[in-house]
C-alpha cells in the first residue's frame, strides 16, 4: 500500500515551532496524566530502594589497590534481580572495564552526562521496546567486534566477540551465526571459547581468510594466562559442513608473539591474509609505539610460520594504540568490490583503524607499494586515525569482506549502548551490530568511501508513504502522517530556494555539529531535515538535519549532523550531537537515507559520504506513539522537500536446532 502527498505551495496542516535546547528537568512536563505517573515512579523507587542498593553493591566491582591499577572483583549480572516493573534508582559510578585486560574502554558509564548522577527508573514495557528488530544481535548478553565475516558454500557467516554470563564485557568467546542473505540469521553453538592457556584471558578480534583451494583460515588474537597478546591459528572441524559448527584450534599455538620493542598488550586483531606476488601470504596487526600508532606486516607461506616484514604498513604519531586493522582494495573505475589480494592499475588502498584512544573508526585512502610494503595516503591531511571516519556517531572496530557471490565489499560494524550498565543487565543484552554496508570509492570526489545499506535490507519493506515537493516555511514543525515510526527506512531530499540562498550574507562562520547547540540553534540555511523517534508533544525527538553556511567566498558549506539532545526524557543516557562536513556537488540535491529501528538511527548523507549512527532512548516516543516530523528551523530559507518512508518488517533472527543443521 503507497499513499502520496505533493504540494507545491504550503503544507496542508499547522506549523508548530520547535522546542529551544535540550529537555532539563526544570522544564515543565508535558501533559497527559503525568502527575499520576509521578506518583506510580515515586512509590516504586521508595519500595525498591532497599533492592537497589543491594543489587548495587553485588553487581558493581569493588576497587582495590589504587590509580591506574585497581582491580576489579568478578561480578555476575545474571544472578541480579530486579523487579519486574522498575530498574533500581542508584548513583552511578563509573568505572573501565576491558582497559586493564589490554583492550579498549567497553564500560558506558564513561559517555553519561547526566546532571544529577542518578540512574534513571526505566520500566520492563521500556526496555522491552530498546531492543532492534532487523539489526543482528545475540538471543541475550553483551555483543562486540565483529569477527571473522566470510561467504562459504551459500552462507553468510558472522562471528562475534561474546560474553555468555551476562550484559557487560568480560569472559569473551566467540559467538557465531549464518544467514543466507545478511538480514535473516540462524544462530549457531558458539565456535571458539577461552579453552587453552594462550586464550585463557580472551578469545579476541580475528579474520577469515579463504584460500584458492576452499581452505578456510581463521586467526585471532588470544590473551594468554599471563594476560600476553599472541595470535592463534584455527579451521573448521569439517570442511564439508556449510554451516561450520565445530572449530579446530592449531596444536601449536600460539603462531605470533609480540615482537620486540612491542607491548605484550599492544599486539592484537589480525587482518584477512592477501597475497603477494611472491606468493606468499601477508597479514598487518595494529600496535603502537609510544604514542605513535602503527601496522606490523607478516608473511608467511602456511599460517603456521611467520617472518616479520621490514618496516609497517603505516604508522602515524599522536593517535596511540591502533585497533582492528582492516586494509583492502578498492576500484577506482567499477562499482564491484575486490578480493584483498587484489592490485594494480585502477586500483586504491584502503587502511582503516579503530583508535584505542578515542573509539571511533578511521580510514585513508590511498596507494600501497608492495615491494616496499607502504601505505601512503593521497591526502596527508586525512592521513590514517586524523582524517576520515567511516561514521560519525557510535561505530567502532568495523571489519570488511570480500562477498565473491555478489563481487561486493561488505562492512560490518559493532555499535554499542550509551544508556547505563544497570539498563542494560536490566534488559538482559548490550550492543548491536549495524545494518552490513557495501564499500565503494566515491567516483565523484575520488578521495573517500561511499557506504550503503546492503540491497537485502529492502526485502524488509512494507507498505510506504509519500510526500513529494512540499515547501516547507522557516521556523516550522510538520508531522508526516505515516502511522507508528519505530521502523522505517526513509528516503528525502532537500532543495533550499534560490532566493534565499541569493540574499543570505556572506560568513566566516565555521559550523561544527558537536558543538552547534543542535536543531534548535537557528541560522540563515539551516538546520532543516527529520525528527526521528518523536512524539506527539515533541518532549522527546533525535534531529537528523542538514545545516548550510555561506562562506566569505560565496561557496555553500554543508553539514550533516544528528542531535541527541532532545531524544529522551531519561537523565542517565549519552546525549551528543554527531556529525560532520558532507561533499555536496554542484548537480548534487541535498540527499539522505536514514533506517530507524528502535533504539538505533542509522543515517547516510550523499549517498553514504558522511553516515551518522545514534544510539537513542526514549521514554514516551515508543511503540504506537513514536512519530516523524518534517522541521525547518532555518531563519531565512525556505526548503522544498520529497521525503518516501517505509514501514519496516522484523528480520528472522532464530536459535540453532541440531536437529535441524542435517537438513540444511
Amino acid at each position: 500500500m503507497e499513499r502520496s502527498l505533493s504540494s507545491h505551495s504550503e503544507l496542508p496542516c499547522s506549523y508548530v515551532p520547535i522546542p529551544d535546547g535540550p529537555y532539563s528537568p526544570a522544564e515543565p512536563d508535558p501533559p497527559r496524566h503525568v502527575a499520576a505517573k509521578k506518583v506510580l515512579l515515586i512509590s516504586s523507587v521508595l519500595l525498591l530502594l532497599l533492592l537497589s542498593l543491594v543489587a548495587f553493591n553485588a553487581y558493581y566491582p569493588h576497587f582495590s589497590g589504587d590509580g591506574d591499577h585497581a582491580s576489579l572483583a568478578p561480578t555476575t549480572p545474571n544472578e541480579l534481580k530486579f523487579s519486574p516493573h522498575t530498574v533500581p534508582s542508584s548513583m552511578l559510578k563509573p568505572f573501565s572495564r576491558g582497559v586493564s585486560s589490554g583492550v579498549s574502554e567497553k564500560s558506558n558509564n564513561w559517555m553519561l552526562k547526566s546532571s544529577n548522577g542518578e540512574s534513571y527508573p526505566w520500566n520492563n514495557s521500556m526496555l522491552s521496546w530498546q531492543r532492534t528488530a532487523y539489526h543482528f544481535q545475540p538471543e541475550k548478553n553483551w555483543m562486540n567486534d565483529p569477527n571473522g565475516p566470510m561467504y562459504y558454500k551459500g552462507w553468510y557467516h558472522f562471528f562475534y566477540q561474546y560474553n555468555p554470563e551476562g550484559a557487560v564485557w568480560g569472559s569473551i568467546v566467540w559467538g557465531h551465526a549464518v544467514s543466507r542473505d545478511l538480514i535473516h540469521w540462524l544462530h549457531l553453538p558458539l565456535a571458539m571459547v577461552a579453552d587453552q592457556w594462550y586464550d585463557q584471558n580472551g578469545v579476541w578480534t580475528g579474520s577469515a581468510t579463504i584460500l584458492p583451494d576452499g581452505q578456510v583460515i581463521m586467526l585471532y588474537t588470544g590473551s594468554t594466562n599471563e594476560s600476553v597478546q599472541v595470535q592463534n591459528l584455527a579451521y573448521p572441524a569439517d570442511p564439508s559442513d556449510p554451516l561450520l559448527v565445530d572449530w579446530i584450534k592449531y596444536p601449536s599455538n600460539p603462531v605470533l608473539f609480540p615482537p620486540p620493542g612491542i607491548d605484550t598488550k599492544d599486539f592484537r586483531d589480525p587482518t584477512t591474509a592477501w597475497l603477494t606476488s611472491e606468493g606468499k601470504w601477508r597479514i598487518s596487526i595494529g600496535s603502537k609505539l609510544n604514542k605513535t600508532g602503527i601496522a606490523l606486516l607478516y608473511d608467511t607461506n602456511d599460517f603456521k610460520t611467520y617472518e616479520r616484514v621490514e618496516g609497517l604498513l603505516r604508522a602515524v604519531p599522536g593517535t596511540g594504540m591502533w585497533e582492528c586493522v582492516d586494509f583492502f582494495p578498492v576500484s577506482s573505475e567499477g562499482e564491484n568490490g575486490l578480493d584483498a589480494s587484489i592490485n594494480g592499475e585502477n586500483v586504491k588502498h584502503v587502511v582503516k583503524v579503530s583508535l584505542d584512544d578515542d573509539r571511533h573508526d578511521y580510514y585513508a585512502v590511498g596507494t600501497y607499494d608492495e615491494k616496499n610494503a607502504k601505505f601512503t595516503p593521497d591526502d596527508l591531511n586525512n592521513d590514517v586515525g586524523i582524517g576520515l571516519r567511516y561514521d560519525y556517531g557510535i561505530f567502532y572496530a568495523s571489519k570488511t569482506f570480500y562477498d565473491e557471490s555478489k563481487g561486493r565489499r561488505v562492512l560490518w560494524s559493532w555499535i554499542g549502548e550509551s544508556d547505563s550498565e544497570y539498563a542494560d543487565v536490566a534488559k538482559g543484552w548490550a550492543s548491536i551490530q549495524g545494518i552490513p554496508r557495501t564499500v565503494t570509492l566515491d567516483k565523484k570526489t575520488g578521495s573517500s568511501l561511499l557506504q550503503w545499506p546492503v540491497a537485502e535490507v529492502e526485502s524488509l519493506r512494507l507498505g510506504s508513504n509519500e510526500f513529494e515537493n512540499l515547501k516547507v516555511k522557516p521556523g516550522s514543525v510538520v508531522p508526516l502522517e505515516i502511522g507508528t515510526a519505530a521502523q522505517l527506512d526513509i528516503i528525502a531530499e532537500f532543495e533550499i530556494d534560490n532566493k534565499s540562498l541569493e540574499m543570505t550574507a556572506q560568513s566566516n562562520k565555521e559550523y561544527e555539529c558537536s558543538t552547534s547547540g543542535g536543531a534548535a540553534e537557528r541560522g540563515a540555511l539551516g538546520p532543516f531535515g527529520l525528527l526521528v523517534l518523536a512524539d506527539d508533544d515533541l518532549s522527546e525527538y533525535t534531529p537528523t538535519y542538514f545545516y548550510v553556511v555561506k562562506g566569505s567566498d560565496g561557496q555553500l558549506k554543508t553539514s550533516f549532523c544528528s542531535d541527541q539532545l532532545r531524544s529522551s526524557l531519561a537523565t542517565d543516557v549519552g546525549k551528543k550531537i554527531f556529525g560532520s562536513s558532507v561533499t555536496v556537488l554542484g548537480d548534487e540535491k541535498l540527499s539522505v537515507r536514514i533506517l530507524v529501528d528502535h533504539s538505533v538511527v542509522e543515517s547516510f548523507a550523499q549517498g553514504g559520504r558522511t553516515c551518522v549512527t545514534s544510539r537513542v532512548y526514549p521514554t514516551k516516543a515508543i511503540y504506537g506513539a513514536a512519530r516523524l516530523f518534517l522541521f525547518n528551523n532555518a531563519t531565512e530559507a525556505t526548503v522544498t522537500a520529497s521525503v518516501k518512508v517505509w514501514q519496516m518488517n522484523s528480520a528472522f533472527i532464530r536459535p540453532f536446532n541440531p536437529q535441524e543443521s542435517n537438513s540444511i
